[in-house]
């Protein structure tokens, strides 16, 4: 690993099902990779939430690094201005089911719950 800052305090939190259903995604991937979370300008409200596997070694040292026994998440120092307490949740259900983000950072948030305003 590079010299990322590795975060005891965790910057964005998981909830247990959000990690099971990464978890059981990066299995399905049959590599060790990490969950890339930050933000780029668009969607609706005018940011929009980016999620994305990553190789380990991609890691740098302008990420901020957060270990979830094992499983590692990361946010660029950028993003996580915008993300900082963040909770990322999972939904199976049928209607509104899938990954749910809950910022406290956010004044403004679509319908769509992808994207939000500050």
């Amino acid at each position: 690993m590079t010299q990322a800052t590795q975060t005891q305090q965790r910057g964005i939190l998981l909830s247990e099902s959000a990690l099971r259903q990464v978890k059981s995604l990066q299995e399905k991937q049959g590599q060790d990779l990490c969950l890339r979370v930050g933000v780029r300008q668009g969607g609706c409200s005018g940011m929009s939430y980016m999620m994305d596997f990553e190789q380990l070694d991609k890691i740098t040292p302008n990420d901020e690094v957060f270990d979830y026994d094992g499983f590692k998440i990361i946010c660029d120092r950028k993003s996580l201005l915008y993300l900082y307490g963040l909770m990322l949740d999972y939904s199976d259900a049928m209607i509104g089911g899938g990954f749910q983000f809950t910022n406290p950072n956010a004044s403004q948030t679509c319908g769509c719950g992808k994207s939000f305003g500050v």
